[in-house]
């Protein structure tokens, strides 16, 4: 299956956009956010065995003991075109295969391969700084690239070789999440979750999904094993075959989510750990959605509060009734769309734009230039350029496995959901997040789209709990993120022992876009020379 990073607006048309709908991912954000807006509910509740102990140290020490090759990053390394020209803009990358056990409770049976890629540091280097860019479903080799730019100029980049993979079930990674064909995403086909949206599932779809996924996949030992603990095992076979006795680690939104995990498995093996956009250890899956939700209404009142002091706000002039002036404007899209581009603009696609561009404010005047658009003039073009921003589509019609590894995985990490607590989950989404609530019965069909995964859980909540001989570590939290909260990001680092460095401002994620001094100089000090700030320290945006 081919796929693509990239987007063209005018070809993609309504086939594209449909199927983001009917798969309940109104938009699939960058690096360093959230990967899919609305995740997919998936694993059980209880806490699961520690798999670091299903076999001996011996039985695990070929992998540990293997060196890497590095090479060109060549097509091997690439599952689209636009990932090789990508690839020919960074000369100075290396890439290599790491091999690991498919089930590290038989590492003498079939293998995984993971796809590594390094910037070398552009000074003398201290070591590899393995980085995580979110998700999950996010490719850490393109995650390495976007990092090693975003930090040009810094200390980090000078000082250490950014070094990216993917995880279990990402990109070039093998085996590779693979749900669908990118023909049958073209014709908006398959749906793979229901949660958060009005996606109408029976048992036989949710059947079909998993079988479809394991046919693509490599097969049902392959899904198994595409969670978040088999790929922090990954992480340690990676930081041994660096040479490295200790592991410096950046993550980002869901890669705070493995940093955690990884600290939690191998402890004495971190040197530092930078965790940017942090995520509770502690909330299961229904609190945390909703709370993400929560934060994406709080950005969409900060921002309406901003356009009532405009001339003209589509919004209005009172920022207490412009959820309802947003539902007015757009439910009535659920039955009329409103030309688009070369498509439709309907009420999930504006939703869908709506959350990409709460992301960041410098996206808010896109957004209210969009929504007067459709008010004055009956078009959802800059809403639909907006959403297409954010949508995986290439120009030559090839697709990412993003979505497709963000199921998987959090198939194998999340909780399962009863059909009656999907439809609580749906509720309690449009309770948090009004600007959202399509103003029809949300709870018919809200079945998990994991329910006949065909293994339990792995990741267990809470995790990360009492983890004895963690060294410093450090995470970074911006007062108003709309997709983790700050209040998660506290959490994350009271679990941890972690000192916190609080960001006031909006947006999902800071440091490695060489955008703010101040949490740029923090970051360098703890990552270089281990120097944690002290407690209650401030940067602004």
């Amino acid at each position: 299956m081919e796929r693509d990073e990239g987007t063209n607006v005018n070809e993609a048309g309504r086939p594209k956009r449909e199927f983001m709908r009917r798969r309940g991912l109104p938009v699939v954000a960058g690096f360093g956010a959230l990967a899919v807006a609305l995740s997919l509910a998936a694993c059980a509740p209880t806490p699961a065995e520690d798999t670091a102990s299903d076999s001996s140290t011996a039985d695990l020490d070929a992998f540990y003991d293997q060196e890497l090759s590095w090479e060109a990053c060549g097509a091997d390394y690439a599952v689209t075109d636009d990932d090789e020209k990508l690839l020919g803009l960074v000369p100075d990358a290396e890439c290599a295969r790491l091999d690991v056990p498919l089930d590290y409770a038989e590492p003498e049976g079939e293998l995984a391969s993971v796809a590594v890629l390094r910037m070398p540091a552009r000074g003398e280097s201290l070591g590899p700084m393995v980085i995580n860019p979110g998700g999950p479903g996010g490719s850490g080799l393109t995650g390495a690239i976007i990092t090693a730019a975003g930090l040009v100029e810094s200390p980090i980049t000078e000082s250490f070789d950014v070094v990216g993979f993917d995880p279990r079930g990402v990109g070039s990674t093998i085996p590779a999440a693979d749900c669908y064909t990118d023909e049958e995403a073209d014709a908006g086909t398959v749906a793979l979750g229901s949660q958060g949206t009005t996606v109408e599932f029976t048992e036989d779809d949710t059947r079909a999904i998993m079988e479809k996924c394991a046919e693509g996949s490599g097969g049902i030992d392959a899904l198994t094993h595409m969670g978040t603990r088999d790929t922090a095992r990954d992480m340690d076979v990676l930081r041994a075959a660096l040479g490295e006795d200790e592991l410096t680690y950046f993550g980002q939104s869901y890669g705070t989510r493995l940093g955690a995990v990884y600290a939690e498995m191998f402890p004495e093996n971190v040197r530092a750990m930078l965790l940017d956009g942090g995520r509770d250890p502690s909330e299961g899956t229904f609190e945390s959605r909703v709370n993400a939700y929560a934060g994406f209404q709080a950005a969409f009142d900060e921002l309406a509060a901003s356009c009532a002091t405009q001339p003209d706000c589509p919004l209005g002039t009172d920022p207490e009734q412009a959820t309802a002036r947003f539902q007015e404007i757009f439910q009535p899209l659920r039955d009329d769309p409103i030309p688009a581009l070369e498509t439709e603009l309907d009420f999930d696609d504006a939703v869908g734009a709506m959350i990409a561009g709460l992301y960041n404010q410098a996206s808010w005047p896109a957004i209210i230039a969009g929504i007067t658009e459709v008010v004055t003039e009956g078009r959802g073009d800059q809403l639909m350029q907006l959403l297409y921003g954010f949508s995986p589509r290439s120009e030559s019609g090839q697709w990412p496995n993003t979505p497709e590894a963000n199921y998987a995985i959090n198939c194998m990490d999340e909780e399962r959901l009863t059909p009656e607590q999907g439809g609580e989950l749906r509720t309690a989404t449009y309770e948090s997040a009004p600007f959202m609530d399509p103003g029809v019965d949300v709870t018919a069909g809200a079945r998990d789209g994991c329910e006949h995964w065909p293994a339990e859980p792995t990741l267990g909540f809470p995790y990360a709990q009492d983890i004895e001989g963690l060294p410093d570590t450090l995470v970074v939290s911006i007062t108003r993120d709309p997709t983790t909260p700050h209040e998660g990001g506290i959490r994350l680092a009271e679990t941890l022992g972690s000192a916190l460095l609080t960001v006031d401002g909006q947006g999902h994620t800071i440091v490695a876009q060489g955008m703010n001094d101040c949490v740029d100089a923090v970051a360098a000090a703890y990552l270089i020379d281990l120097e944690v700030p002290e407690e209650g320290a401030t940067c602004t945006m």
